[in-house]
């Protein structure tokens, strides 16, 4: 994937996920794709290679973007069709309700009608236009049977709540509309994204694309030495907390822990191992923006199945995901914890330990197996072990 990383503001990475190490791995990488690629502008005026690349890879960043906007509006029209469709079966149950009340008046109307007595009285209540309206009409309450009270009294209540539900269905309408029209202007968002960087690429010669293969190559190359690079780091950890158990163990009061603050529990292992395992079984398929299964997936969706399959219900963005959990360094990860990218957390991979990840990278590409540096160093946001 064509690196496409954004300036960071202070303050907008979780304290503590980057190391010494792997920044310096950063540094490295930077120099090794400098010495690969050629900057400079072509004699013609067309965009040097360079620029393509970032062009490209900035196009399929932004299109990814859209896609958690698009499943986020995708998610929220649902619930709100939800609402809507609740509330007009509400209105209709209570507009039934209110007929039977008018008719239960009309009765009586119709009884009064036939004895000659009270003849505008209940028929008031039926031409009444609001609910205050009939409150108004003491005179002609005083001059009412019990029931026929009760008889008002219900038709002014089923008339009061009806209005009040027609209100809210009608409110709610109008927000699904607006709902609808983010869907669509999020959707129309990724689809001009896309195409720009198709036409991008398009324009490129065979030798162009070839020397773009060659970058791709080197950048995966030193993703994989800090994919390495992080297993060590883990790997050394780990015996520390395991020599740091057995020293405890010996101590007089037996009470030592071989767990640290960030080290998972073990049904939490469990469930990891069925979300990996789900995971793992989704490789080859392609990647397709706001899908979620079960043959294709996009970023959020792919994390999102897999944790279900485990049993835990993940919501359905990024950026609800990313806060679904506890967040935890880099260097600490463990197999199962989401791992986050980008400042604006536009996407996500499922960790599987030794620094690297399952994901659905972008459009065009497949679920696979990849470094969590794929994109660089400091691409990454954070890592979040799901609750």
């Amino acid at each position: 994937m064509a690196s496409h990383r954004k300036s960071r503001t202070p303050g907008t990475r979780v304290a503590g996920i980057r190391t010494p190490a792997l920044a310096t791995a950063a540094l490295t990488s930077v120099a090794l794709l400098s010495q690969t690629a050629t900057a400079a502008p072509t004699d013609d005026g067309k965009p040097s290679l360079e620029e393509v690349e970032k062009k490209v890879g900035d196009l399929y960043r932004q299109a990814e973007s859209a896609t958690e906007k698009y499943n986020a509006a995708k998610e929220q029209t649902a619930k709100q069709r939800k609402r809507v469709d609740t509330l007009l079966d509400d209105v209709a149950q209570r507009t039934q309700k209110l007929n039977d009340a008018r008719e239960e008046l009309g009765s009586y109307a119709a009884a009064q009608y036939r004895t000659g007595a009270g003849v505008p009285d209940t028929a008031t209540f039926l031409l009444a236009d609001t609910p205050q309206d009939v409150f108004d009409q003491r005179q002609v309450m005083d001059r009412m049977t019990g029931r026929q009270k009760e008889a008002v009294d219900d038709y002014v209540t089923q008339q009061s709540e009806t209005m009040k539900k027609r209100q809210e269905a009608t409110e709610s309408l109008r927000t699904l509309t607006e709902s609808q029209d983010d869907l669509k202007t999020a959707k129309a968002t990724v689809q001009k994204k896309l195409t720009d960087a198709r036409e991008l690429m398009a324009r490129l010669t065979a030798e162009e694309k070839a020397r773009l293969a060659a970058i791709e190559k080197k950048k995966q190359e030193e993703a994989a030495r800090q994919a390495a690079e992080l297993a060590r780091q883990q790997a050394e950890q780990q015996q520390a907390r395991e020599e740091a158990a057995r020293q405890d163990a010996g101590g007089s009061d037996g009470t030592g822990s071989s767990g640290t603050a960030t080290s998972p529990s073990p049904s939490y292992g469990t469930k990891a191992e069925k979300a990996i395992a789900f995971a793992r079984a989704q490789i080859g398929k392609p990647y397709v923006w706001g899908a979620t299964g079960p043959g294709s997936y996009d970023c959020s969706g792919l994390t999102q199945a897999a944790w279900k399959a485990a049993g835990v219900a993940l919501p359905r963005t990024t950026y609800d995901q990313v806060n679904a959990g506890t967040t935890v360094p880099v260097s600490q990860a463990q197999p199962g914890d989401l791992v986050f990218f980008y400042d604006d957390v536009t996407h996500v991979g499922i960790y599987i330990g030794n620094g690297m990840m399952i994901h659905a990278p972008k459009p065009g590409t497949y679920v696979r197996e990849e470094s969590i540096f794929y994109d660089g160093e400091s691409s990454v946001h954070s890592v979040v072990r799901p609750a």
